[in-house]
């Protein structure tokens, strides 16, 4: 691989691999509805979110997931999907206050994706492997 291809080609696999772990999340909230709502009332403080409210949020975020993956309107997905992840990294804090404490450790996986995410975002117009937008 030449010089010049190495950027797009690490920016691409970023996008990727973000979006692999998004999707999970996001067909979480079709599949099984009540665990995304329990996942929602204990990060987000939000209660009683329905599976249709879970199912309205769920179709948001693969609309803009989808666009995040095709590269279109980067300045738009890209910081959606960035303040998608800084939103559900932040919002477990208390996870990181006692990591040895059952699975909490694994909440710190959280970090290294959300610095990919605002790598992607700062070098969205040189994310053009595969992308709708090029430049």
């Amino acid at each position: 691989m030449n010089q010049q291809d190495r950027l797009p080609f690490s920016l691409f696999v970023l996008r990727i691999s973000v979006f692999g772990v998004m999707f999970v999340w996001t067909l979480d909230k079709f599949i099984n509805p009540g665990h995304a709502a329990a996942v929602y009332e204990k990060f987000y403080f939000l209660h009683g979110v329905d599976s249709g409210a879970m199912r309205v949020i769920g179709g948001l975020e693969l609309a803009v997931l989808v666009g995040f993956v095709l590269g279109f309107q980067r300045r738009l997905t890209y910081g959606g999907v960035l303040l998608f992840h800084a939103v559900s990294t932040l919002s477990s804090f208390k996870q990181y206050l006692s990591p040895y404490d059952g699975p909490n450790i694994l909440f710190f996986a959280a970090w290294p994706m959300l610095a990919a995410c605002i790598a992607l975002y700062l070098l969205r117009e040189q994310d053009t492997m595969f992308s709708l937008e090029v430049g």
